[in-house]
């Protein structure tokens, strides 16, 4: 393993309105970089129209700019030792801002793919060069705070996406979707130099490990495609699917090899995973943060598909989700330095639990505000994971290396997220089709329930095939709802298990109060 870069005296935190403006505009940051991860999933069908393609070609919008930024977050740290957060930070943002102007004059799919590959790749060092940056504004005893700021933004970047998007397409046009990230771009990087031109870290000159860098992209590309069509190729039923797993998985032990065994100058410094409190809170805030996210795939689908909702009411109505994470993520950062974050985290999972189950109670009867509460409390809940886990995961690590383990637990998470969206809906459509298969057995002419129904849609007028349309529409409803059920019935005994997994770590040291 190579060693850290040689790490610079320390610099004194940061004070007053610098502190406050420069808070802001790497918390700006972030948000813009996450948003675009989810920002275009309402507006693909407008943007694909326009660029002459089919919804489904266009999906390759959300996918392209998915696996570029997967497979640059781990590649930060050993950029940030090459060229400096400071400056690798201020490039990514101009560089993301220049892509998001050219993805709004994009004509063609094929340009549109090579700018999202290309705006991802600058994207993905943005969000942890964010949090270590952050982690330096700040003096110790304040490091909560900061961290309360960054969780917030992480969090709530990826629900409001498709609210902010669909808005933007409903009421301008879909290009400015990117346009609007040039002037705010061109605003964190005038910050972020004014306040941090004087703070750069410690560089050192690295051989580059392409076959590290290869390996990586292969690996990780092969595994966000299949991710992301799995659903649409039907899965290991299809052949590409089983050539993407074979490329992934074999792209994934070969860079583990390459990357352990006799490699001086490795690109992702595995040897973090080493570290009890790094590899137990990265495992769970990424399993935690995969279901989350899994679970906020499926319910405006629900919504939508079942219960409908318009695509803006759906977003409405997750909005909630930021409410209480704002409101307690300042008080919580002020104490999560000081006290032991394990059970703050596990509080957290119960009340994850809490509110899956609550919603595995959910019927087609349900009104919008027994839909909110819950998606409340979890707001709270999640602002009460993240970001204890986030401090716990990077304590004990030298502030020379925080970019690294910062770079390689998003990577994780982020990686994680996309398997919990495509492991919910295949389990949503799974379990829907094996409670249709139950229902349809059981509605025969000879069940005295299937035969009254079919009377009543009779008596109010419908003909007997009209009846039976209508019957097979229930059904499905039902099927449905009861295929909701199972999928956050799942993600509540998963909770509970992580609840157990965070106690394997060590409690940090606490920050001095003065």
């Amino acid at each position: 393993m190579s060693a850290p870069p040689p790490a610079k005296p320390e610099l004194a935190p940061l004070a007053g309105a610098e502190r406050l403006i420069g808070a802001i505009a790497l918390s700006v940051g972030t948000f813009m970089t996450i948003l675009d991860t989810s920002v275009t999933n309402v507006s693909v069908p407008t943007i694909a129209g326009d660029l002459g393609v089919s919804p489904t070609q266009g999906t390759w919008i959300i996918t392209s700019y998915a696996v570029a930024i997967g497979i640059s977050l781990p590649l930060t740290g050993w950029l940030t030792t090459r060229f400096g957060q400071v400056r690798l930070f201020l490039a990514s943002v101009m560089l993301f801002s220049a892509t998001s102007l050219l993805c709004g004059l994009a004509t063609s799919i094929e340009s549109m793919v090579v700018l999202r590959v290309i705006q991802g790749v600058v994207a993905g060092p943005m969000v942890p060069l964010s949090q270590s940056l952050l982690l330096s504004t700040f003096p110790r005893e304040r490091a909560g705070f900061a961290l309360a700021l960054w969780s917030m933004t992480a969090l709530v970047a990826p629900v409001t996406g498709p609210l902010i998007g669909g808005w933007i397409s409903e009421h301008a046009t879909w290009p400015w979707i990117f346009y609007v990230n040039v002037p705010i771009g061109i605003l964190v990087a005038a910050l972020t130099w004014r306040i941090y031109r004087l703070r750069e870290s410690a560089t050192r000159r690295l051989p580059v490990d392409l076959v590290g860098i290869v390996l990586l992209a292969t690996w990780v590309g092969a595994l966000q495609i299949m991710l992301d069509k799995g659903k649409e190729l039907d899965w290991f039923a299809s052949g590409e699917i089983v050539a993407l797993a074979c490329v992934a998985a074999a792209g994934f032990a070969l860079f583990l090899v390459w990357e352990l065994l006799d490699n001086p100058h490795p690109v992702v410094d595995l040897s973090l995973f080493a570290l009890r409190n790094f590899w137990t809170g990265t495992a769970a805030q990424s399993v935690g943060y995969s279901i989350f996210f899994g679970t906020m795939v499926v319910m405006p689908l629900w919504l939508q598909t079942l219960m409908g909702y318009t695509p803006t009411w759906s977003g409405l109505m997750m909005a909630p989700v930021g409410l209480l994470s704002i409101l307690i993520a300042p008080f919580l950062g002020r104490s999560v330095q000081k006290r032991d974050p394990r059970p703050t985290v596990t509080l957290a999972f119960l009340m994850f639990a809490g509110v899956s189950f609550a919603r595995a109670g959910f019927d087609l009867e349900v009104d919008p505000w027994t839909i909110v509460l819950p998606t409340i409390v979890q707001g709270a809940a999640s602002v009460m994971f993240f970001m204890p886990l986030t401090s716990l995961l990077l304590s004990g690590i030298p502030p020379e290396r925080i970019p690294a383990a910062a770079g390689l637990s998003n990577f994780v998470r982020y990686s994680a997220g996309a398997f919990g969206a495509s492991v919910s809906i295949t389990l949503w459509d799974e379990r829907t089709a094996l409670h249709r298969a139950h229902l349809v057995e059981h509605a025969t002419a000879y069940d005295p329930a299937t035969g009254a129904a079919l009377e009543d849609f009779q008596a109010r007028g419908f003909t007997p095939d009209q009846a039976l349309g209508m019957l097979e529409r229930d059904i499905e409803a039902q099927a449905r709802m009861m295929g909701t059920n199972d999928v956050f019935w799942i993600a509540g005994v998963m909770f509970l298990a992580l609840a157990v997994l965070v106690w394997i770590a060590r409690p940090p040291p606490r920050a001095p109060t003065g």
